[in-house]
């Protein structure tokens, strides 16, 4: 058996459902034909085994020939052998059918997600993404699944309709005309369990966003008193959900109920009538025990079909909603021939704020309105299409793997994977501890390592949990640090630790990220004042830049942003305000 998952999971055919299950289909070919191979062969080895012991009956007891019993015994025991080593073989090589199906869309989901970056969350639901990820891969497994089974069960109506045809053509004909028209029947339910199932899903991905934006937004909600408004939102979305999920489980109660009373009725007619032509001697006593069997045995093939059509319609539902997440295009793209900047990089411009960041210097950027800090921050990054450039060449006309490469935004949304600590820091797990104990030092998170039982090797449950907001934004700072990229912006890096701390983080910071390019977007006055160049930005526009002390000196606007008072910002003239730094 092969490793999972591959390599590289290729390139999708999303342009319907019904194309992508194709294509998965067609990735998972070898181990999906030997799968169906394999069904046939076990069950073809089951529908043989009425025949066998009709032929034991007849040519043994009947007869009193002990050597034919034995003879057909030897027969039916290597059937049982056979089928036995065909289901062993079919049933793993079905698992990694749904395994690799299952892999292959969780890898195309997630590069396209990455691909999509800020895009993704302006297109997409929260839920929906959650939905993707954790049901409908496994829908999609089951549906490539459930054809090597199908198949099997096509192949053992085939052997038994044409044995009852020379057996006796009336059953054959009640085989032939019967098992299509119980499919038929079974397949009008599916059309509203279809439905049903859609709009159960559309609620779940629903529902999943609300919880996940209380869950994100709680601290603010229970903060403006706004915790029982979410929480009857919450309560009322649930139970409609509940709601449908009634109605979805009643058609699909139905559909099995079906399943099963069909059959079991055809199982009665033609046992029904094989005893009538045992009555007039047309058959045999060991071929009415056949006929019995083989009828006996159809409610098998016969249901594997229903749950065929029942489990690749959820499929579909399911590459539904793969479809229109791989549809999504990111708002960003490569231009056509990206161009190259030098080596050593240059000054990073805003155009539309008037901001350089220079080539090599800490710059502080503090903003009277946080909103703009956000947006400059997207821009520098290129999350959002602007008039910005490196080195004089504008970031749009650079590969996006450029810019991601060569400008890394650090902000508040980041966060904590879970796994070990040590390859939350590095992901390539190619530094070595001296240079991740530097950086935790800079970024004051040395004790948070050293509190662990396993320091570095201990593990970091999802999103960090275990973390204070403070330890978690340390440790994102380290992250970012240890990447060392040419270009290093940070947003309010330290807003949640205390203010020792984030003395130390401040004295340690400007040393670390020597002769690299660092913009620090913060109104703390102890990070301010340690800047090279600290720039003000009034409306989304430059107001006014120099030194800490220098602008607190001569910007009022200033003064009250870094000193949080707002009288000092209305006073529009007068001699320069003399606050200590």
């Amino acid at each position: 058996m092969r490793s999972l998952p591959v390599a590289d999971p290729g390139v999708a055919d999303h342009r319907s459902a019904a194309r992508l299950l194709r294509w998965l289909a067609g990735r998972v070919r070898p181990s999906l034909a030997a799968s169906a191979a394999l069904c046939m062969v076990w069950t073809v080895s089951q529908a043989l085994m009425p025949a066998v012991v009709g032929r034991a009956v007849d040519a043994g007891l009947t007869a009193r020939d002990t050597d034919a019993l034995l003879a057909w015994g030897a027969a039916l025991l290597g059937l049982g052998l056979i089928q036995a080593a065909a289901g062993v073989a079919a049933h793993r090589f079905a698992v990694f059918t749904w395994l690799a199906t299952a892999y292959r869309t969780v890898q195309l989901t997630v590069r396209h997600a990455s691909r999509l970056g800020a895009t993704l969350p302006r297109r997409l639901a929260a839920g929906e993404v959650v939905s993707i990820g954790t049901s409908d891969i496994s829908q999609l497994g089951s549906a490539m699944e459930i054809v090597a089974r199908a198949a099997g069960s096509v192949a053992a109506i085939v052997v038994i309709t044409a044995i009852l045809l020379v057996t006796s053509v009336p059953l054959g004909l009640v085989i032939v005309v019967g098992v299509p028209v119980l499919m038929a029947v079974i397949g009008v339910g599916i059309r509203p369990l279809h439905r049903h199932q859609q709009i159960y899903r559309d609620q779940q991905a629903t529902l999943a966003t609300l919880a996940s934006d209380i869950v994100t937004g709680l601290r603010i909600v229970r903060g403006v008193g706004g915790e029982p408004v979410f929480a009857d939102r919450y309560r009322a979305q649930s139970q409609e959900l509940r709601r449908r999920g009634m109605r979805l489980a009643s058609v699909e109660s139905l559909l099995e109920a079906a399943q099963v009373l069909l059959p079991g009725l055809f199982l009665v007619l033609v046992t029904w009538i094989g005893a009538r032509l045992a009555v007039t001697g047309e058959l045999t006593v060991g071929q009415l025990v056949a006929c019995y069997g083989y009828t006996a045995f159809l409610v098998g093939p016969m249901r594997t079909l229903t749950e065929f059509v029942h489990t690749t319609t959820r499929g579909h539902v399911a590459a539904r909603r793969v479809v229109g997440l791989l549809a999504i295009e990111p708002e960003l793209t490569d231009p056509p021939q990206p161009r190259q900047v030098p080596p050593a990089g240059g000054d990073l411009v805003d155009v539309p704020s008037g901001l350089r960041a220079t080539a090599g210097r800490l710059t502080a950027v503090a903003a009277t309105t946080p909103e703009d800090v956000v947006a400059l921050a997207d821009r520098l990054g290129r999350y959002r299409d602007a008039e910005v450039t490196l080195a004089g060449v504008p970031l749009r006309e650079l590969a996006l793997a450029t810019v991601r490469q060569r400008i890394l935004v650090a902000d508040n949304d980041a966060r904590l994977f879970a796994g070990r600590l040590r390859d939350e820091l590095d992901g390539d797990a190619q530094v070595p501890d001296d240079a991740l104990r530097s950086v935790l030092t800079v970024a004051s998170a040395s004790d948070i390592v050293d509190a662990l039982p396993a320091g570095l090797d201990a593990v970091v449950a999802e999103r960090g949990r275990e973390f204070s907001g403070g330890q978690q934004q340390r440790l994102r700072l380290a992250r970012a640090l240890l990447a060392d990229p040419p270009i290093l912006i940070l947003v309010e890096p330290t807003s949640a630790v205390d203010a020792h701390t984030e003395v130390r983080i401040a004295a340690r910071l400007r040393a670390a990220r020597s002769g690299r390019t660092t913009v620090v977007c913060t109104t703390s006055p102890l990070l301010l004042e340690h800047a090279d160049r600290v720039v003000l930005l009034h409306d989304g526009k430059v107001l006014a830049e120099g030194g800490h002390a220098e602008l607190l000196r001569t910007e009022p606007r200033y003064v009250a942003l870094v000193t949080r008072t707002e009288a000092v910002a209305e006073a529009s003239a007068g001699p320069p305000v003399e606050v200590a730094s």
